[in-house]
Order: structure tokens, then C-alpha cells, then sequence
């Protein structure tokens, strides 16, 4: 994805998510319906319960995200982590109801709006911070699904970036316009 120069905050923070959900897309996107549920060992989690927890995440912060706190009462973190959804049509369905919650709270906002106050656990945060909060986390989590992904799939994995090896080409291609920055 190509950047977009921008002195909006609001609009940089949404196409800093926009681009880590389509790269953790594209990892899940390599992955067999069972290579979902996997995990690397007894302590580790799966990429369909990664998925879980961010959806629950979203759902919490950016539900009435300028009103309500953004640790909703009834959110049961813990089970994030139990039970990841049986289909991947489910998995995904619950990943786009979170993103869908993120961007219908970010998109109507404005530079304007960046000092106003909300709260997560009780605590104060600036409209900023909050997204700082949630870009980071987004950003961490979708960073271990690649991993994950990258992981499972071994010599099968097709890169998601720059392919280890073709850096000075990917570069010249970039210089010639004939590949887009990432």
C-alpha cells in the first residue's frame, strides 16, 4: 500500500489499520482452516484466538467509544482465550465486526476531536491516546499472526513484503515507478 501524504492525524491513524488488517489477512489468507487453530506449543496462542481477543478488544474500545468507557462491563477478556470460533467464515465474521467497529468510531472524528476526553477502565485518555493505545495493540497482534502464519506455512510462506534477498531490485523497481512503497 502506498502512502499517502497526510497532516491528519485521524486519517494517518485509519490507513495505519487499514494496513495492518490487510497484512494479517494476508497471512490468514495462506493458512488451512486447521493451520488456524494450531499453536506452537501449550502456552502459546492460535491465530483464530489472537483473532478472538482483538475482536473483543474492538468491540470493547470503540463500541460508544466518545461515551462509555472502553472496557465494557460485559466483556469476559478471559474467554478471548478459550474456544476460538469453529469455521473460518465464523473466525472472519468476528474479525470484521471488530475493524467495522474501529472504523465506524475513527471515520466521522477529526484532528479537532484528538484532545477530547474518554475513558478505558476508569481511566482518562486523550482521543490520541486512545488510538495510540489501539494502533499498538493492532499492531502487535497482527504482527503475531504473520509470525504465526510465516511460521506454519515454512518453506510454503509467500512473503508478505520485500522477499529476503531482493532488496536492492525491490528498491530499483521503486525508483523506476514500477513498484509502489510500502
Amino acid at each position: 500500500m502506498a502512502l499517502e501524504f497526510t497532516t491528519s492525524y485521524v486519517k494517518d491513524s485509519l490507513a495505519i489499520f487499514r494496513q495492518y488488517k490487510k497484512l494479517a489477512e494476508a497471512a490468514m489468507a495462506q493458512l488451512s482452516d486447521e493451520q488456524l487453530l494450531a499453536t506452537i506449543d501449550q502456552e502459546s496462542n492460535s491465530v483464530a484466538i489472537i483473532v478472538k481477543h482483538m475482536a473483543g478488544n474492538m468491540r470493547s474500545r470503540w463500541t460508544d467509544f466518545l461515551t462509555t468507557d472502553g472496557e465494557k462491563p460485559d466483556r469476559d477478556r478471559d474467554s478471548e482465550f478459550e474456544r476460538p470460533p469453529a469455521t473460518r467464515a465464523a473466525l472472519m465474521a468476528l474479525w470484521e465486526e471488530g475493524w467495522d467497529r474501529v472504523f465506524t468510531a475513527l471515520g466521522p472524528l477529526t484532528d479537532a476531536d484528538l484532545g477530547r476526553t474518554i475513558t478505558i477502565r476508569g481511566e482518562a485518555h486523550s482521543v490520541m491516546q486512545a488510538i495510540n493505545r489501539q494502533v499498538a495493540h493492532s499492531s502487535y497482534h497482527a504482527g503475531q499472526i504473520v509470525f504465526l502464519a510465516k511460521h506454519l506455512k515454512s518453506t510454503d510462506w509467500k512473503c508478505l513484503s520485500v522477499p529476503r534477498g531482493q532488496s536492492a531490485e525491490y528498491h530499483q523497481r521503486v525508483l523506476r515507478g514500477e513498484a509502489s512503497q510500502r
